[in-house]
């Protein structure tokens, strides 16, 4: 949901359809602390979205390695 809500911002005005804010309302509350720490470079390039994706996908790969560690003994 993340790339496509990034994706979105290439093209005009479709965040202000109703995909866009439905996918705002998911997305921005989780993108909002990076957002907080991590300032767009340039001015311009805003790469949070980048840091979220990575974060969430440590986060994944953590929680596989519990479940195999209690599962799997």
């Amino acid at each position: 949901m993340i790339l496509v809500y990034v994706l979105m911002s290439w093209l005009p005005n479709v965040r202000e359809s109703f995909i866009g804010e439905l996918l705002g309302k998911f997305v921005e509350p989780y993108l909002a602390p990076f957002r907080r720490f991590i300032p767009p470079i340039m001015g311009m390039i805003d790469i949070s979205p980048i840091i979220a994706l990575f974060v969430l996908q440590l986060a994944q790969r953590g929680v596989y390695a519990i479940l195999e560690f209690f599962l799997l003994r």
